[in-house]
């Protein structure tokens, strides 16, 4: 591991296109007034919903699960140029998300700061000659356990890796990552994708060759009651066909007949409302299938309540 010397010494960028590559003292974090500008900036943000939807976004466009089939990003079925690829997908939904746009010399400006975005699904970003000794924002992406985060930190070249890459681009040093970068959003979790927990022996029933929608979808369902189903796994359990919302709703009385559960969408308010009484929260597109033993609890719980509320008082 490389060791960084820190602030107050000297730095010089390589040189690049844009930017000039002038010699310079390298400040702490909490002298650099641009830094803390920016810092200041994102802290006001939720940055963990969106983010969140900025990289669960992202993935699945890359994924294109309702064309290919696809739900995993470590899957075989991907290959390592689309996964790197998820990087560049996720530069704009960040900037979508945080309301900024693209704009030069770097990726972005904030309250008129010049600001670096990079993300990665490895262990390190890959920083080009013109965002050295910038503001960058650096997220990473770990699919292995569906997660991700992100730093702010002002990418010195002192504080990046001696081997560059054949486009000139280095890798952040890990010692000065874990010393001088600002954390700005810790390990967060992504959304389950419900397709991850099905067995092979269940994925090739919901993926058979030649089945029709409704039976893959009742096959689904089956296999996953009392989850939570996003619009998004329903399109790739379908990929290929059209209109497979329609589908879905067509196949709720097969669904109900096959396994006994009852299907609700969250695009429809009385489900919506009917699945919260069942503990579950429905966004509009999400679909759950509750099995009828769940039910008869619920059922069973709310008679309770109403008992208790109204257990005639003893001093009446």
């Amino acid at each position: 591991m490389k060791t960084m010397p820190g602030p107050g010494a000297a730095c010089t960028p390589d040189e690049r296109k844009r930017l000039t590559a002038e010699p310079h003292v390298v400040q702490a974090a909490n002298d650099d007034v641009a830094l803390k500008t920016v810092w200041g900036w994102l802290k006001e943000r939720p940055l963990s919903q969106n983010f969140t939807r900025a990289v669960d976004d992202a993935v699945k466009y890359v994924l294109d699960g309702a064309r290919t089939g696809r739900f995993d990003l470590l899957g075989p079925d991907v290959d390592s140029d689309e996964r790197a690829s998820v990087g560049t997908k996720l530069q704009y939904r960040v900037l979508n998300e945080l309301g900024l746009y693209k704009e030069p010399p770097l990726d972005t400006h904030i309250l008129g700061i010049p600001v670096e975005l990079k993300a990665t699904v490895r262990t390190n970003w890959m920083i080009p000659t013109e965002g050295q000794c910038e503001i960058s924002i650096l997220t990473q992406v770990d699919m292995a356990r569906r997660r991700h985060r992100t730093f702010l930190m002002r990418a010195h070249r002192i504080w990046l890796n001696d081997g560059a890459n054949k486009d000139g681009k280095r890798g952040v040093a890990a010692d000065a990552l874990a010393r001088f970068s600002l954390p700005l959003l810790d390990w967060t979790n992504l959304p389950e994708e419900p397709l991850a927990s099905l067995t092979p022996e269940q994925l090739s029933v919901v993926f058979a060759p030649r089945v029709g929608q409704t039976s893959r979808l009742t096959s689904l369902f089956g296999f996953l009651p009392n989850t939570v189903i996003p619009r998004s796994s329903i399109e790739t359990v379908c990929f290929g066909n059209k209109d497979p919302m329609r589908r879905a709703r067509q196949a709720k009385e097969a669904i109900r007949a096959v396994s006994g559960l009852e299907v609700l969408v969250g695009s429809w308010v009385p489900d919506r409302l009917r699945a919260k009484e069942f503990g579950f929260h429905l966004e509009t597109g999400d679909w759950v299938a509750v099995s009828a033993t769940r039910a008869r609890a619920t059922t069973s719980e709310a008679v309770s309540q109403l008992e208790i509320e109204w257990e005639p008082n003893a001093s009446a």
